[in-house]
């Protein structure tokens, strides 16, 4: 079982860099978050698992729009569909 969880997480994350190295580079940098959503996503599939994972990668990029300041946001140690706040 776990040997299948992990080429989950190694397929999921495999989609993830190809969009950043085939789809991305077609469009100017938009993210107003560092690390950027899509390295965040893998953030947090690697620590949370795929499910959590793509939940919090789906919420930063809901969060990742015109009407707010960006800024540092690392994947938190715990599960959260909310902006890490630990400063």
């Amino acid at each position: 079982m776990t040997i299948l969880k992990n080429q989950i997480n190694k397929g999921i994350i495999f989609l993830i860099r190809c969009y950043q190295k085939y789809i991305s580079p077609m469009f100017p940098p938009t993210c107003r978050y560092y690390p950027t959503c899509s390295n965040y996503a893998i953030d947090a599939i690697k620590k949370h698992g795929v499910v959590k994972g793509i939940i919090m990668g789906i919420f930063r990029i809901l969060r990742c729009n015109p009407f707010v300041e960006g800024g540092v946001d690392v994947v938190p140690e715990k599960f959260t569909i909310f902006r890490n706040d630990d400063k």
